[in-house]
């Protein structure tokens, strides 16, 4: 039987690019004949993203698609844990609907979870020289929690906050996790390493999108990831 990737893709207020993206992933080629599952997590939008994935669905019946619609906005993290419970696939990546991040790029991830067997592997926006950053203190921001990730927790990664993360998926759902906003990314960062592993990283492409398009990460999520790395660090 062949494998299956689960894509999950929580959303809010995504109606302007969920459509490119959803096309995007489709089209997306995985190797090994590695079915896609596809997983959106409408997490409480005020526009148009729901009806807009509903009509999607319906014109692609061939598709593998689940929409799973929040009632209220919950938060990223709350989205990414519903995605988790409803996946059904052998590996699990996520993916955001603000096209920053290239579906192309899943089999570089892919290749390392089936070849090297490792349990997880990140993409990395700074192992590929040619991307570009829209604001330095994002850039800065970003560098300064993965010093901090790796200095707790005896890593060697460039990118911890990289969206494009890829995991084991029996691995991904024996973690009990607690997230509810943007601090997924440091929460479930701490409690792989905390179990011995070492997290791989792959160079990835990365396409920035402003604020003025709807980038939602704030710097306070930055002072949070901190915070949650060190929690993490000492508690479970």
């Amino acid at each position: 039987m062949p494998q299956k990737l689960s894509i999950i893709i929580p959303s809010y207020n995504e109606e302007k690019t969920i459509i490119t993206l959803l096309d995007k992933v489709i089209r997306a080629y995985l190797i090994n004949d590695i079915q896609k599952e596809l997983i959106i997590i409408d997490d409480g939008s005020k526009d148009a993203t729901s009806r807009i994935v509903t009509e999607y669905m319906q014109n692609h019946p061939h598709e593998t698609i689940k929409l799973i619609s929040h009632n209220i906005n919950q938060g990223k993290g709350m989205a990414i844990r519903t995605g988790i419970e409803n996946a059904t696939g052998d590996f699990i990546i996520i993916q955001d609907a603000d096209l920053e991040y290239e579906p192309e790029d899943y089999n570089r991830l892919l290749s390392v979870l089936i070849t090297r067997h490792d349990l997880v592997v990140y993409g990395s926006r700074f192992l590929m020289k040619e991307n570009k950053h829209s604001y330095i203190s994002f850039y800065l921001g970003g560098l300064f929690v993965t010093a901090v990730t790796n200095i707790l927790y005896g890593q060697c990664l460039t990118d911890q906050p990289t969206c494009y993360k890829a995991f084991d998926s029996k691995l991904l759902k024996s973690i009990p996790l607690k997230c509810t906003g943007f601090e997924f990314c440091p929460e479930v960062t701490a409690k792989v390493a905390k179990q011995g592993i070492i997290i791989k990283e792959i160079p990835i492409h990365y396409y920035p999108r402003s604020i003025c398009e709807g980038k939602k990460i704030r710097w306070t999520d930055g002072l949070f990831a901190i915070w949650t790395l060190l929690k993490y660090r000492f508690t479970n």
